[in-house]
């Protein structure tokens, strides 16, 4: 633990409970959420070939029997068919309530388990925003989503007031995992406990206080917002709702239903001070006292002693006010333009030659192109001027001098009959893992449905990349920057 102070606070909220929580042997169980986008819940568990158990907190969602086992390095994995997350973890993304069609705002998105799980929510309709303000991160993320064949996604580096200058009112449901001083997840990561400091957690809730602000200009009237961090701190908890409440007035929490295990908000706990063992600060107490903070006890806690999972707590929140009808929200900036399909020769033909799908069909506006690279942008995004954009939409492929080269996303994107000439692999083939590392295949004949050209390159029916044939060796061409080592 991080010391004398952090104990001095535990002890002051949980009583007697303290030591049941720190004391108990470190159970976590470690998950998977199934994609949605590939197949259903049931489907996977049939497929796979290793122990599963149906997780409490989501349908989409299962414990791993094996703790040894690293899912990572399965052929499903690396088809986007399931993303490894801690199974507490995938709680947030279900509170929000999304369907198809919205406008959906992911936040704090890296490294994309919750963000995946809103795609797939959505089932390709509608706009969904991911937003890291760290480069890193946010290149990770981008990763994530075009491997679980996202289509209708913006990802962006950017700072939340950026973002909120660029939207206002303009999103139906808004996921903010806010970054936080990380206590729910000592018992199990040590180096956790080494960056904790009091000035951390109150750096972090004045952050939170910021995040939240932004989030609610960005929301229109009558939107869902579901906060959530991974710590037990009352300050970036109960303390950030309460203080929030009294900023804005016009929002409520939501009753949601409990799973077994999972606790009441505390409202008492909104008012401590981090800065001082077991003390109120007022000034804390009379911003907190003008909201609603009974109805904290509506909020959430997970205690990882009571769940099989780790230490997280969530708020739903709806705005209120009627929306008008026709009302689709505001974009500062208005809405982003394409190109015609006809300045695009190149990717037209290799469609038409190769592709069972018509990408461009229900809009004619709806490519961007930067430089060489082309992208189908989802309907209704706002216009990206000024904005750091890592993706728009779902990325083509590259525009050369009269031809057109397909990327990884787009195969990602795929389902096995949109692409008429592929190789379908099973996951014990050894060639899976060749083709994974970037190696040439030979091929015999009749394994791929053409005996030339691009080949789409599956694991059973889910999309890995593409290849090309020519006279029977399959030419690898799975991105440097994705293979294995």
């Amino acid at each position: 633990m991080p010391g004398e102070y952090f104990e001095a606070r535990e002890r002051a909220l949980l009583g007697t409970r303290y030591d049941v929580l720190y004391t108990a042997p470190c159970a976590v169980r470690r998950g998977v959420t199934v994609n949605g986008l590939r197949c259903a819940p049931q489907e996977f568990a049939a497929a796979v070939d290793f122990g599963l158990e149906p997780s409490p907190f989501c349908d989409a969602a299962f414990l791993l029997t094996d703790p040894q086992l690293r899912p990572g390095r399965h052929a499903y994995h690396h088809a986007g068919v399931f993303y490894v997350l801690e199974p507490s973890a995938s709680v947030p993304a279900g509170l929000l309530g999304v369907r198809p069609g919205e406008r959906v705002l992911d936040l704090c998105a890296a490294p994309g388990g919750k963000t995946s799980q809103l795609a797939a929510a959505l089932r390709g309709e509608g706009l969904l925003v991911a937003n890291e303000y760290v480069v890193a991160r946010a290149g990770v993320l981008k990763s994530n989503l075009e491997r679980m064949g996202v289509t209708n996604a913006l990802v962006l580096n950017e700072s939340t007031a950026r973002v909120a200058a660029a939207s206002p009112a303009f999103f139906d449901k808004i996921l903010v995992d806010a970054p936080c001083s990380g206590e729910g997840m000592f018992r199990k990561n040590e180096e956790a406990c080494g960056e904790w400091s009091p000035e951390n957690v109150r750096l972090c809730a004045d952050r939170q206080d910021e995040i939240l602000d932004r989030a609610d200009e960005m929301l229109r009237p009558g939107g869902r917002l579901v906060y959530s961090t991974c710590t037990f701190a009352p300050a970036e908890n109960e303390g950030s709702i309460a203080r929030f409440l009294a900023r804005h007035r016009d929002y409520r929490i939501l009753e949601v239903h409990k799973h077994d295990g999972m606790s009441d908000g505390v409202p008492a706990w909104a008012y401590y001070e981090d800065k001082t063992p077991g003390g109120v600060d007022t000034a804390v107490r009379e911003r907190c006292d003008s909201g609603d903070t009974e109805a904290l006890k509506r909020t959430i806690r997970l205690f990882p002693h009571l769940v099989r999972g780790e230490g997280h707590y969530l708020a739903v929140l709806q705005k209120q006010g009627e929306v008008p009808d026709g009302f689709r929200g505001l974009a500062a900036n208005g809405l982003q333009k394409g190109i015609s399909a006809k300045e695009v020769k190149e990717y037209l033909q290799f469609q038409q030659e190769t592709l069972n799908i018509d990408l461009t069909a229900d809009a004619q506006d709806c490519l961007l192109r930067f430089g060489e690279q082309l992208y189908r942008m989802p309907k209704d995004m706002p216009s990206i001027k000024g904005l750091r954009v890592l993706r728009a939409g779902l990325h083509l492929g590259t525009l050369r001098k009269n031809r057109f080269e397909p990327s990884q996303p787009l195969a990602l994107a795929l389902k096995a009959d949109d692409f008429p000439s592929r190789l379908s692999l099973s996951p014990q083939d050894e060639r899976i893992g060749r083709y994974l590392k970037g190696e040439t295949l030979l091929i015999e004949k009749g394994e791929c449905t053409r005996d030339k050209g691009w080949q789409l390159v599956c694991v059973d029916d889910f999309p890995l990349g593409f290849g090309k044939l020519v006279n029977g060796t399959l030419k690898n061409k799975y991105p440097a920057g994705w293979r294995i080592h």
